[in-house]
């Protein structure tokens, strides 16, 4: 691995696989407690919309991507509090438009997509420099918004409706938690795609609820946990010659699997 490391795309590779285990770390943590992972399985896949916008108005893909997640989060988190229309109802609508959408714009669009599948099941070695850059960004914002809101997501997290009685602006701040998670999703997609974006946004803060229930400290494991998951994974693939996004996803699957196995025994004895 270390002799890899002297292409400039595997430093790359390992650059955004830990940029996006500190966005799927601390998000995922919210995902996972408030039970809300298929909310963030829509948003991935209503983002396929902004891909084809972006090769259709020949811009950066992850950039029209970033558009319509923070759009589709904003429109399942409204429609579902404020309509009587079900939550699972929204998601299929939104995730159906999203992906007929990109379909139809990368269609009209001249020319032959070549990386379309580096989108739809990841590609980490084909990241770009400026694709880093964005994912930086991305990874501030998250962390900013989560450290100056802690003790309101906590509270919403665990007693929603504590929080409402508390006079906490409880639509606002999950609309503002869809928002993080649609940051995230594009974090992830030049990681494992946005097929494989719910494994990688879940597994490690689940695997990490298994060891505590404090909230600072499941974040810092679901960080340490993704960024063993996405660097093991980067490892394996390049050794074995394997799909990099499917490689990190089944090592986490494998190791949540165990996890889990091991947890059962202790609770039996």
């Amino acid at each position: 691995m270390l002799e890899a490391l002297q292409y400039d795309f595997m430093r790359h590779a390992l650059a955004a696989g830990l940029l996006a285990a500190v966005a799927c770390g601390v998000v995922g943590v919210y995902v996972v407690v408030k039970r809300i992972v298929f909310i963030s399985g829509g948003i991935a896949h209503t983002s396929f919309g902004g891909i084809g916008l972006g090769y259709f108005l020949g811009v950066n893909p992850i950039l029209g991507a970033l558009v319509f997640a923070l759009g589709s989060g904003l429109t399942i988190g409204l429609v579902t509090r404020r309509t009587r229309l079900p939550a699972d109802t929204a998601i299929g609508v939104l995730w159906a438009m999203g992906m007929a959408l990109g379909v139809v714009l990368i269609a009209l669009t001249p020319g032959y997509a070549p990386d379309l599948m580096s989108y739809l099941f990841g590609n980490i070695l084909t990241v770009p420099f400026n694709d880093l850059m964005l994912m930086v960004i991305l990874d501030l914002v998250i962390i900013a918004v989560v450290v100056a809101l802690y003790k309101e997501y906590l509270v919403l997290a665990f007693e929603e409706e504590y929080a409402q009685a508390a006079g906490i602006p409880v639509e606002k701040l999950y609309l503002l938690l869809l928002g993080l998670i649609a940051l995230t999703v594009v974090v992830l997609i030049r990681v494992v795609g946005m097929i494989l974006v719910i494994a990688l946004l879940t597994f490690p803060a689940a695997m990490a609820r298994q060891f505590t229930y404090n909230m600072r400290t499941m974040m810092l494991l679901s960080v340490a946990f993704g960024a063993v998951f996405t660097t093991g994974g980067l490892w394996l693939s390049y050794l074995l010659r394997l799909p990099s996004g499917a490689t990190i996803v089944l090592l986490a699957g494998i190791a949540l699997t165990l996890t889990l196995v091991v947890s059962r025994l202790r609770r039996r004895g």
